[in-house]
């Protein structure tokens, strides 16, 4: 197994046996045993392991991984329970870049669907916790993107 493949386990062991409700927390956890990366690195593995925040007990946001009982639910009713159903998010494009702000916790996933759609003219997205940075192609027709994104994000 490469280094990332061990990472990866080790993410997974971690989410799965530990309430993990931020990258930051991950990250220390991952430092703990010897991992140290970045958080863009953080990023595109919990991406890769189909990470998604759920609610953990006493109420707090948790990581969540397909094997969780709960994952599937999380996935199916987070866009209809999404603040930006209600119109709270937001879209500004600028040249061959655009951000979408939302509620903390929810960009990450909201990214993963954004990623997912193959929509034309985006050429990736970046996701923090609140806000998701999309890179566009060149001549992406700024009211098609915003078509589009509206059949996954509601924006307000």
């Amino acid at each position: 197994m490469n280094v990332r493949q061990v990472r990866l386990t080790r993410i997974r062991a971690i989410v799965q046996s530990m309430e993990i409700g931020s990258q930051e927390e991950l990250a220390r956890a991952l430092a703990k045993e010897g991992f140290v990366l970045t958080q863009s690195a953080l990023s595109r593995d919990l991406k890769l392991l189909k990470v998604v925040k759920g609610i953990g007990t006493g109420g707090r946001p948790v990581y969540m991984l397909p094997e969780n009982p709960y994952y599937h639910r999380v996935r199916e009713h987070r866009l209809a329970n999404h603040p930006s159903a209600k119109g709270a998010a937001t879209l500004r494009v600028s040249g061959q870049l655009a951000i979408i702000k939302c509620r903390p916790g929810y960009a990450s996933g909201l990214a993963s669907d954004i990623d997912n759609a193959g929509f034309q003219g985006i050429i990736g997205t970046i996701a923090g916790d609140d806000t998701i940075f999309m890179a566009l192609e060149e001549g992406c027709d700024k009211a098609v993107l915003e078509h589009e994104l509206r059949t996954i994000v509601p924006l307000g």
